[in-house]
Parts: C-alpha cells; sequence; structure tokens
C-alpha cells in the first residue's frame, strides 16, 4: 500500500499534537495508521466510502465512518493548524525566508458547499483562499476559505491577518519580509496592510489603475523569482482531494490544505537531514 510519509515521520512529528481523549473509548488502532489513512485519501482522492481500510491497517481495521470521524474530530480541534505551526516553528531555520510569495487560488467546489459559489471564469462553484509561500516554494500559510465569487482583495485587511498570524503563531518575524504579488493586488487597502506590519510589499502594478506617476517601488527582478508559488501550486495538485473539492465544510478543507503543508514540508526536511 502506498504510503505518503512514514510511519516513524508521523510518530514524531503528527502524532504527539493529537491529544487522548478524556472521555470515551480511545482509538482501537495506532493513531499513526488512522492519520495513514486519512493522508492516503487526501493522496489519491478517493471517495471515504471506498477508503481500502483493510489494506490501510495492519491489524485491526477500522471502518471508513471511523477514518473520517477522526478527521473531522481533528480538523474542529484545529490540530492541523496547530500542528503545522509547531513545524514551522521547530524547522524555521530550515525556511528560505529571503522572499515570500502571495497568491490567490480557485478551487473548483463539485459539491457545493460552505464557501462555494460560482465563478464566472471558471463556470463552476469555486472557493477562494490565499497562500503564502517561502522562496523555495514551500507554503506557510493560507487565509479563511471564501466563496469563489469574491476576488483576492475580498476582505482582504482580514484575510492578510490571518496569513500573517499563522507566521507569527510559529514565533517568525514579518517585519522586514519582501513579498511578491501579481497586480491583482495593486490597492491602497493592501499596499496599507502591508506597511501596518512593516512588510515591503513589491505588488505589481495594475494597468487598471491608471498610468499616472507611482510613488510605490516596483523590483522587476525581484518579481520575476515569484514563479516559485506556480510550483508550490502544482504541488498541491498533486493531492487529488486538493485539486478538486468535494467535502462541504470548510474546516474539513482548511484541514487537507494544513495536511498538505506539514508533507510537503517534512519530506523536504527529512530529506535535507538525512543528507
Amino acid at each position: 500500500m502506498y504510503k505518503v510519509l512514514d510511519k516513524d515521520i508521523i510518530e514524531m512529528e503528527i502524532v504527539p499534537n493529537i491529544p487522548v481523549p478524556r472521555r470515551g473509548f480511545p482509538p482501537r488502532v495506532e493513531l499513526s495508521e488512522i492519520v495513514n489513512a486519512v493522508l492516503y485519501k487526501m493522496k489519491t482522492g478517493v471517495q471515504w466510502e471506498y477508503l481500502p481500510v483493510t489494506s490501510l491497517f495492519a491489524e485491526r481495521s477500522l471502518t471508513w465512518q471511523d477514518v473520517y470521524y477522526h478527521f473531522r474530530k481533528w480538523c474542529l480541534s484545529g490540530i492541523f493548524y496547530r500542528c503545522w505551526t509547531g513545524i514551522l516553528e521547530k524547522y524555521r531555520k530550515r525556511l528560505d525566508l529571503s522572499s515570500v510569495d502571495l497568491d490567490g487560488s480557485h478551487t473548483p467546489a463539485l459539491r457545493g458547499g460552505q464557501g462555494a459559489e460560482c465563478q464566472g471564469r471558471k463556470r463552476r462553484k469555486t472557493t477562494n483562499a490565499l497562500y503564502l509561500a517561502d522562496r523555495q516554494g514551500l507554503p506557510l500559510a493560507m487565509s479563511e476559505p471564501v466563496a469563489g465569487n469574491h476576488n483576492d482583495l475580498y476582505d482582504i485587511e482580514v484575510q492578510f491577518e490571518v496569513v500573517t498570524a499563522t507566521l507569527e503563531n510559529a514565533k517568525i518575524e514579518v517585519n522586514g519580509l519582501f513579498l511578491n504579488a501579481d497586480a491583482g493586488f495593486d490597492s491602497k487597502v493592501f499596499r496599507s496592510a502591508c506597511a501596518a506590519k512593516d512588510i515591503n510589499a513589491n505588488v505589481c502594478f495594475n494597468k487598471r489603475n491608471g498610468k499616472v506617476d507611482r510613488d510605490e517601488h516596483f523590483d522587476q527582478e525581484l518579481y520575476n523569482e515569484r514563479y516559485a508559488i506556480e510550483r508550490t501550486n502544482a504541488w498541491m495538485d498533486s493531492f487529488r482531494s486538493l485539486l478538486n473539492r468535494f467535502d462541504t465544510t470548510t474546516e474539513s478543507w482548511k484541514g487537507f490544505n494544513y495536511l498538505s503543508f506539514i508533507v510537503l514540508a517534512l519530506k523536504k526536511f527529512k530529506i535535507k537531514k538525512s543528507k
């Protein structure tokens, strides 16, 4: 059976973040096996009811309903987010923060649900979220998912606060960062939000804002490095449950996103560590 992460990595980096329940019966199997089943679902995009549970568990097998129950419980309690900020803090020296990239991404929401509305360009319901990546293309943070009929600047002050708060919770300084963003973020509100946190916004000028002289500095050479976030999108699209959204709740959607951050980072960090 294909494994997204090795069992020892799951046990060292993810399982310690899962609290032992104070009430009820403890899981009948190892937590690492449940996490592995969720990762398999995220990677393959298989429907929950077709999860090959007999192959995913060593001795005693859970039903797909049991796996989904644990996944939903962990999403609602924010375990994957806390796990991610913990990993960011632990491995922050391995990040390349010489500059960061911000971009929005519309994901088709094939079953609708929370935070899903029709997006004209894609002609279907989508969910929109902002993603921040480091110079290597490793995803760092995401905003709250919003309905796809909103553009990237929708509620940008609040959403940017959510993104930067993830770094701050991981004890990563945001002041002084150089941030690349495309012309869709060329607005006074966004630039002010960056300035309030002492972030250097390198935003491509939007032609729709006119050709008048602008005081804002724009570094084309630095902006050319923004290709890294397109690589980030490609890495995340390799997880079939992220390529198309089937889960109807935003908490489950965020859970899969933070799990993908964890997998991408741990694979890179562990490879570097073994050299």
